[in-house]
């Protein structure tokens, strides 16, 4: 019997209950409003979020009938006379005691004292009771309340006391009707409170029970079940009862299982036991071990996809690293051909220059000259007129002379300082073309370089796979030949063994005739023995002997052995 063969449940569902109801099928009103039980984390709403299939049912409850509500003005009106009575005793009674007894001094103060105790009791109660109708009840105001009610019930009692003589019947009787009205009135109170909170909270499940003919019988195992209903919310008793008769009958069952020893059933059988005392029922506690074994692998799961989100993170920064570096080199790449252009322009510019100076000088020397012809012609026809206008012609033309000069050694330099700026950059275009192209040689070996390394490794690994294949051909060559040997040598000691067993046979069978002793036919077996082996009595182990004869003393089969030789050199020769 495994897990799954458990026995059924000892005691079926309550028949007279309605079928379960879901906490959260309740009416709205009470989730919408606040400070209700649906916003207080209680034992009893957690017990349903476990165990769902047993939420209580929920008894629908209609509005008041004028009966019923003459009936609850009737209840109220005589509580409050009641009260009025017991605050009257109460109240001359504790005054009373307070000022002969417990020494306040004058009777005022023995009076305030006797008011302050009634009208906290009476606070609080009214405080309790409007919080309950508010459906906000706050539930440790009832304990001092008892606490202040305990306290005027022992006044009421004690200022009944005999003074001076010892007690009497009467006076017990006295005593306990002195303090009958404050424990009345607190008893009306708390039935007060019970249904002011059934009727504003009609929802809430109504916890059953459990009858005073069990208390009565089983006075040991009631208080435990009672603990486990107040403690983990099992409001039904007949869920409950379900509950101990599942426990028992699945502890029946392992022990049924393990012969009575329960030591003998793992940990996760002996789970319902252990969890039993939490609220836990059998399925429950059988199904813990693959509920946390699910949440596990559901933790695993999350952070296996918390490391792929990481790792997915992780690569998506590298590839926008990777893009802004991109980026930065056709920026630079940009950059760079800007800069190139410009310096095209630079030397057009340059060129341009150059010719243009080129074209000026020698404009400049032609108009000298036609300018000089026509002065010697006008100086040679005026010759005869003037020779200082000659002398003042040849100084001009001197001074022209020597701007002309000026202007072509500036030239000259220009056409010098061009060339030089030419020349510069050009070399740098050489160099950075020469750089260039010594890079691109380089990433080529070296890419080069790679392959014949890839294509190196790829004829290592062919070799390597056909010595592999050519050493697997070889070993299994070498186990097909050891099989045959191993078959060849099983068959001819199968042929020994059978020659062997033919001659055993043929040598007994010549005994019988012979009808020989018993121990006749022993050494003559231990001969034959010998001859199996070689003849050489001393590779025969007196062990052997033992066995085959069935001898209890190594020095018996010795003398088998001795006298088993002597028997050959006779001249023994076994039958074939």
């Amino acid at each position: 019997m495994t897990l799954t063969d458990m026995p059924q449940t000892a005691a079926g569902p309550d028949p007279v209950s309605p079928p379960p109801t879901l906490v959260s099928e309740t009416p709205d009103a009470v989730s919408a409003t606040p400070g209700t039980v649906s916003e207080t984390p209680d034992l009893v709403s957690e017990t349903q979020k476990r165990n769902p299939d047993e939420a209580l049912p929920v008894v629908p409850r209609g509005p008041l009938t004028t009966t019923q509500k003459l009936t609850v003005g009737g209840i109220v009106v005589f509580a409050l006379v009641l009260a009025g009575i017991g605050l009257y005793l109460s109240f001359a009674h504790v005054a009373k005691f307070a000022h002969e007894e417990l020494r306040f001094g004058s009777l005022d103060k023995g009076r305030l004292f006797a008011v302050g105790v009634d009208v906290g009791i009476m606070v609080m109660i009214a405080v309790d009771l409007l919080m309950a109708w508010l459906k906000r009840p706050i539930t440790w105001i009832r304990y001092p309340v008892w606490l202040l009610t305990s306290a005027t019930v022992v006044l009421n009692a004690a200022s009944a006391a005999p003074k001076n003589r010892p007690w009497t019947l009467v006076d017990y009787v006295a005593s306990f009707a002195h303090g009958v009205v404050p424990i009345l009135f607190i008893m009306i109170v708390e039935v007060g409170r019970d249904a002011i909170d059934r009727i504003v909270r009609p929802d809430r499940a109504e916890r059953d029970a459990i009858p005073l003919i069990r208390w009565v019988l089983a006075p040991l195992a009631t208080p435990r079940i009672y603990r486990r209903m107040r403690l983990w919310g099992v409001a039904s008793y007949p869920e409950m009862v379900r509950r101990e008769q599942d426990l028992l009958a699945y502890e029946q069952w392992l022990k049924r299982k393990y012969d009575g020893d329960l030591s003998k059933a793992s940990d996760d059988e002996r789970l319902p036991m252990k969890m039993a005392p939490y609220g836990y029922t059998v399925r429950e506690a059988l199904a813990m071990p693959d509920q946390q074994e699910a949440e596990a692998e559901e933790r695993e799961e999350e952070a296996e996809r918390r490391r792929l989100e990481a790792t997915t993170r992780k690569e998506l920064a590298e590839k926008r690293a990777e893009a802004e570096r991109l980026e930065a080199d056709g920026q630079l790449e940009t950059v760079r051909a800007r800069v190139d252009s410009e310096k095209g322009m630079a030397r057009a510019q340059s060129k341009a220059q150059i010719a243009a100076a080129e074209r000026d000088e020698a404009a400049l020397e032609t108009a000298v000259q036609a300018e000089a012809r026509t002065r010697r012609a006008e100086a040679e026809r005026q010759e005869a007129e003037a020779r200082e206008a000659a002398a003042d012609a040849d100084l001009r033309t001197a001074e022209l002379e020597e701007a002309a000069a000026q202007k072509r050694k500036a030239a000259a330099e220009a056409d010098r300082v061009a060339a030089a700026e030419a020349h510069a950059v050009e070399t740098q275009a050489i160099a950075e073309a020469r750089r260039a192209a010594a890079e691109a040689d380089r990433v080529a070996a070296e890419t080069e370089k790679a392959a014949a390394e890839t294509r190196r490794a790829a004829a290592e690994t062919a070799r390597l796979e056909a010595e592999e294949i050519e050493r697997q051909e070889v070993a299994a060559a070498g186990i097909e030949a050891a099989r045959k040997a191993a078959a060849e040598t099983a068959r001819a000691a199968a042929e020994t063994r059978r020659a062997a067993a033919e001659i055993e046979r043929a040598a007994v069978e010549a005994e019988d005739i012979a009808r020989l002793k018993p121990r006749e036919r022993g050494l003559r077996k231990v001969a034959r023995m010998i001859l199996a082996v070689g003849g050489d009595a001393e590779r025969l182990p007196l062990a052997d002997i033992q066995h085959e004869l069935l001898l209890n003393s190594p020095g018996t089969a010795s003398e088998y052995r001795a006298e088993a030789v002597q028997l050959l050199a006779d001249g023994y020769v076994p039958e074939q």
